[in-house]
């Protein structure tokens, strides 16, 4: 049955995950900053089982986690690896308890790294960061049990087809294990689900429909017939994701790519019902709207989801 997924923070619950900036770790000395890290980053795993945990509660089927639930992992003056910190063992122990709720409960569980991961850039060190920031969250991944790291395709310099074929030059240097999760989400500025049908097929990489990004950037495909083409990319990778949004001022507002609150059932697609689907809802009041829209839709929370105040 369908699912709907919460995207990285709660409004209500009482979860949070920790940060810091390389200005207040470059300020101590190397032990310093290695026992604020391993402060943070267990801290962060604790509460990412509390995530799990509380999404469970609450009948939610799927969890995108924090991008950056190791701070400054990748920085090129602060970063390190996870046996560097001093609690290393126990975090590795936290991540391994989200593992297995993950898959006793029944979550999916995925990244989505920020704009600056991009594959096609022209510029070598965007690359360069890029596949260390994706081979971050394939580590992560790897720990926790997560299906999925969605990327969008990049910018268009030296036009869009040139654009992608460097994304397909750069896609073998990724690990094994950022490959196998690695998947293409259409975006609302420059590549269409139309765009990046070919490449998916070639690379043997599902494609994330985000239907609201479809809606600003149209590319003459139906949604029904987008949806379709999509669930297609996803054989043999699980049920297929989806991402789902509202525009903060309708439609008709001056900039409709701007997320609203809450999801606007009319701008669920119908022909998304009762399909086997993971439905990432992108939008700002977080678990509030999902649970809004899961009774809009009519949807019966997960068998076995009880208060997320028991979680």
């Amino acid at each position: 049955m369908m699912r709907l997924g919460l995207c990285c923070i709660f409004v209500e619950q009482p979860i949070r995950f920790r940060a810091t900036t390389a200005r207040i770790l470059s300020a101590l000395p190397r032990a310093g900053q290695l026992s604020r890290l391993s402060d943070i980053c267990l801290e962060n795993a604790r509460n990412l089982v509390r995530a799990v945990e509380t999404v469970h509660g609450l009948g939610i089927g799927a969890f995108r986690v924090t991008t950056p639930l190791f701070p400054r992992y990748t920085h090129p003056l602060v970063g390190y690896h996870l046996d560097e910190l001093p609690a290393a063992g126990e975090i590795r122990r936290q991540l391994a308890e989200v593992r297995r709720l993950r898959g006793s409960l029944d979550i999916r569980l995925s990244f989505h790294p920020d704009q600056f991961v991009s594959l096609s850039s022209l510029r070598p060190e965007v690359v360069d960061k890029s596949i260390a920031e994706l081979e971050y969250q394939g580590l992560l991944a790897e720990l926790i049990g997560a299906e999925v790291i969605n990327i969008h395709a990049g910018g268009r310099q030296g036009g869009k087809e040139q654009a992608l074929r460097r994304l397909a030059d750069n896609f073998p240097r990724l690990s094994e294990r950022v490959r196998t999760r690695l998947t293409l989400e259409n975006d609302e500025l420059s590549y269409s689900v139309r765009d990046l049908l070919p490449l998916c097929h070639a690379l043997g990489v599902p494609l994330v429909y985000d239907v609201h990004h479809h809606r600003c950037l149209p590319d003459g495909l139906a949604v029904a017939e987008a949806t379709t083409l999509a669930a297609a990319t996803w054989r043999g990778r699980g049920e297929p994701w989806a991402h789902v949004s509202s525009p903060k001022q309708g439609w008709q507002g001056s900039n409709p790519r701007l997320h609203a609150d809450y999801i606007d059932p009319e701008d669920f697609p119908v022909c998304w019902r009762g399909l086997a689907l993971t439905v990432d809802v992108e939008a700002k009041a977080k678990e509030l709207a999902v649970l809004k829209l899961m009774s809009d839709l009519g949807m019966t929370p997960k068998q076995g989801s009880g208060s997320a105040g028991q979680a």
